[in-house]
């Protein structure tokens, strides 16, 4: 671009130009001056690219983000208006003079050709498998990414609900972008925004806020986070509900890293995207599908903090048998009034199980290579 003079092109009119990489996709425009932006206040933008959910290009959830495509992102740009119809209206240059913009020309493909770019692959250094890499104990970025505890052989049992996801919960709603970008490579602080975006079907749709199940345990009621974390603390184990098409969008392994880090064994839902139901297999969570999604679901959205599930089939777990049954507990006032048994299916292959049983996928390629348990 720059040699061809294009990059200069943009720049003249105030414009910046980001890498060929993923930064409209996961936010990454930064708009604290605005003060439209700083006080969260409604505002609209317009973008070409494909990416428009909620917070997602600059964290404020009050800016609409309207597709649309190129030449009118860049018209809207060059007249400040949403209303400017290229077509017909006109703007004014350095000298007061009106104009037109004129349809967009160009070439299919650059005259010049493309830049050439390395021909091979090559390793900036030579990888050595006892090789430490030193990080600050301090830093706030970068973390030692430890191995996860793997499965001891046993059913799952003593789990907590710890939401009930109503409606749509993509991985953006499961692991925020935007300012929290930063912590990637620090999963403990990355964590504090697990699951920030959903919304709880047992209390009327809000974001971000349950009840905690464990009598004594602090919070009683606070950010979905904050509860986690806590049962993590307390080595309670946790499971999420969830609606159809549970974790679409952007396919970020951060989104079934976190709930896993923060002690999350399953997650029911009344269907997955694929990608995200592979991620969560590949973290070691158990990702399972109601057998009677329109019936079952809906035990788990009234009142879920009462609920203490417990699993019938995960110790005899196969690709040859999806089946495994939750064996639900209604609990008020340390009495069962209820009892339910749910149907469940699992779509786990053969080496997925593999994954299962390790902890992780990463943890069986380890093991395999012989390395060591700090992957």
């Amino acid at each position: 671009m720059e040699r061809d003079g294009i990059q200069q092109a943009f720049e003249s009119i105030g414009a910046k130009v980001l890498a060929n990489a993923c930064g409209p996709c996961i936010g990454q425009w930064n708009r604290d001056e605005n003060p439209v932006v700083k006080n969260r206040e409604t505002n609209s933008i317009v973008s070409s690219f494909n990416r428009n959910f909620r917070a997602r290009n600059d964290g404020n959830p009050n800016t609409m983000n309207f597709l649309t495509s190129p030449e009118m992102v860049l018209s809207a740009a060059l007249s400040g208006r949403l209303s400017f119809n290229p077509l017909a209206d006109t703007l004014m240059d350095s000298e007061g003079k009106e104009f037109k913009l004129q349809p967009p020309t160009g070439d299919e493909l650059p005259k010049d050709g493309y830049a050439q770019g390395r021909d091979e692959y090559r390793p900036l250094l030579d990888h050595q498998p006892a090789m430490e890499i030193p990080i600050a104990p301090t830093s706030a970025r970068l973390q030692t990414l430890k191995a996860f505890v793997p499965w001891n052989g046993q059913e799952f049992s003593n789990t907590r609900v710890l939401i009930t996801v109503q409606g749509k919960c993509t991985t953006d709603h499961i692991s925020a972008a935007g300012k929290w970008l930063k912590y990637k490579g620090h999963l403990e602080n990355l964590s504090r925004n697990t699951l920030i975006g959903a919304a709880n079907a047992a209390m009327d749709g809000q974001v971000n806020l349950v009840r905690n199940s464990v009598e004594g345990l602090e919070p009683a009621q606070g950010t979905i986070p904050d509860v986690a974390l806590a049962y993590k603390n307390a080595n309670v184990p946790w499971l999420v509900i969830a609606d159809y098409n549970y974790g679409e969008g952007s396919a970020r392994e951060h989104a079934a890293m976190q709930p896993r880090f923060l002690g999350c064994n399953m997650v029911v839902a009344r269907s997955f995207a694929r990608i995200h139901e592979t991620n969560l297999k590949k973290q070691g969570v158990l990702p399972l599908v109601f057998a009677r999604p329109d019936e079952d679901y809906f035990i788990f959205a009234k009142d879920p903090h009462e609920l203490v599930a417990r699993t019938q089939g995960v110790r005899d777990i196969n690709e040859h048998n999806p089946v495994v049954t939750l064996l639900v507990e209604r609990i008020r006032d340390g009495n069962v009034i209820e009892s339910y048994s749910v149907e469940c299916r699992h779509t786990m292959s053969a080496d997925q199980i593999g994954w299962f049983k390790a902890g992780s996928a990463l943890n069986l390629i380890a093991s395999q290579q012989g390395a060591t348990a700090s992957i």
